[in-house]
């Protein structure tokens, strides 16, 4: 995995919304934040845009998102917020000076597209963290916003959690991958995809039917996606819904289901996804996984940091 310096105080970072639109409010919350914390913040010229669902048109995206990756200064590109629309423009981005002067990208949700294509494609490491669409609702002590800053700045990350009746016991040692379920089994069998073998996959869901949770999982494992992990932590499951008739399977069975056939251990209730504790994840980086009966962690043992 390539290296990517971490930020100090007086470093640049640079705000975009290439997916679904956003109120300037989280962007003045984030920029204040991010001043805060010392650092510098430029702003996309289309971050605060409208455009149908978009924040832009695809042309407007794209020329903010490519502003950011060639920017000379920055040190990391924070997205506003995920939705829909990275697919759009992702396969449009050219990587040339990224790859020379890299940058943290960070962002969950729909950014999971960035995510898979820096890893898969490029070989950095990225954030998987909370977006400023969150910022009116949390304080700077929450997890939430105290991870981030630690995962920008250099600071390995350290888990320990409550122990989940349904866990898997089992210790392991990999790179971390992955983000939201819904995208990343989107992303199979096209550019985008990425290989999953010897990694251990974190997964997080929101606002799906219980059987279009057991649909999309049982796709990652008909791809192949889960027969060669060495470990599988899942996030929040949020609001997943029950159809007119009632699927009946808790959201939680219906992974440990689809995965009973393999041996590696399974984390649940990881705080990460689509809610306010949305601790921050160097995704593409090796993490140690520890799951007893007495105790479960996730520690961030190397990564990509200059």
């Amino acid at each position: 995995m390539n290296q990517i310096s971490v930020l100090k105080k007086g470093d640049t970072v640079v705000l975009v919304t290439p997916a679904k639109a956003i109120d300037v409010k989280y962007i003045d919350l984030a920029k204040a934040l991010f001043e805060s914390w010392g650092l510098r913040v430029d702003i996309g010229e289309n971050s605060t845009g409208k455009y149908h669902y978009f924040s832009g048109s695809d042309e407007q995206r794209l020329a903010d998102l490519q502003w950011a990756l060639d920017h000379t200064t920055a040190k990391a590109i924070i997205t506003a917020r995920g939705g829909y629309g990275s697919v759009r423009i992702a396969p449009k981005v050219n990587f040339s000076k990224f790859k020379n002067n890299p940058k943290w990208f960070v962002g969950f949700s729909d950014i999971t597209v960035f995510h898979n294509l820096l890893h898969g494609q490029l070989g950095f490491p990225s954030i998987h963290a909370l977006a400023p669409l969150y910022l009116d609702k949390l304080q700077e002590t929450d997890q939430s916003i105290i991870t981030l800053r630690n995962a920008l700045f250099g600071v390995f990350l350290e888990y320990s959690l409550s122990v989940h009746a349904l866990n898997r016991k089992g210790e392991s040692r990999g790179e971390l991958v992955g983000g939201n379920l819904a995208v990343f089994s989107s992303l199979i069998g096209t550019s985008l995809d990425i290989d999953t073998t010897g990694k251990i996959l974190f997964l997080e869901e929101v606002s799906e039917y219980a059987y279009k949770l057991d649909r999309m999982i049982r796709t990652l494992h008909l791809a192949g996606k889960l027969e060669g992990l060495v470990g599988l932590v899942i996030g929040g499951l949020t609001d997943i819904k029950s159809c007119e008739e009632t699927f009946g399977i808790p959201a939680e069975q219906i992974i440990l289901d689809v995965v009973t056939e393999y041996d590696y251990p399974v984390l649940f209730d990881f705080p990460a996804g689509h809610q306010l504790d949305n601790r921050a994840l160097v995704l593409g980086c090796e993490y140690e996984m520890i799951v007893s009966e007495t105790e479960s962690s996730l520690k961030q043992v190397a990564h990509g940091q200059a």
